[in-house]
């Protein structure tokens, strides 16, 4: 399994619709890549490692796919359509990194 992480870095005047991102950019993001994610999740920042720290991150989106190539073929296609509406809700450029999730067991 892969998870592509996109991170938005929260810079000092930037902007980002939390709104948007959550009641429209994300819905038509899973109807798009749908075929490929068996999961998705967004982690809106709240602080820094203290209470009184900014976030480092305004947002941080998960897909996770079974394989870099069953997510490529099904954002290709779409690309365009979810690149163009990034103006809608934020002027940071995002950050993506593609990873393997690998399992880490909890010993009791």
């Amino acid at each position: 399994m892969i998870k592509i992480s996109i991170l938005y870095p929260n810079k000092p005047g930037s902007r980002f619709d939390v709104d948007y991102y959550l009641n429209v950019k994300m819905p038509l993001a899973i109807k798009l890549l749908e075929p490929a994610l068996k999961g998705v999740s967004v982690d809106i920042g709240l602080s820094g490692a203290m209470p009184d720290q900014a976030p480092p991150y305004a947002a941080i989106c998960e897909f996770v796919c079974e394989s870099t190539q069953a997510f490529y073929d099904a954002f290709l296609p779409h690309a365009a359509t979810l690149q163009a509406d990034i103006h809608n809700y934020t002027d940071i450029e995002p950050v993506i990194q593609i990873g393997q999730i690998s399992e880490i067991k909890i010993l009791a």
